[in-house]
């Protein structure tokens, strides 16, 4: 069972985001955040994108030199 409001609370919101994008007063409240889709956990600095989206772009080959892992 699911906590009422569970679909609203997925995607960030545009406050979220927006207060992202503003220059913090302190440079350890820095939140990172997807440059897709909002989401502020897993997100790989490298590439400013979370983990799930990363995944998503490499399978369709959109980041160059990036390929599935095997071994």
């Amino acid at each position: 069972m699911r906590p009422a409001g569970w679909e609203k609370s997925k995607m960030a919101t545009k406050a979220q985001t927006a207060k992202s994008n503003r220059k913090p007063k302190f440079s350890s409240r820095i939140v990172r955040r997807c440059q897709l889709t909002g989401r502020a956990r897993g997100v790989y600095r490298k590439f400013r994108i979370s983990r799930i989206m990363l995944r998503k772009l490499a399978l369709e080959g959109k980041i160059p030199g990036m390929r599935k892992a095997s071994w």
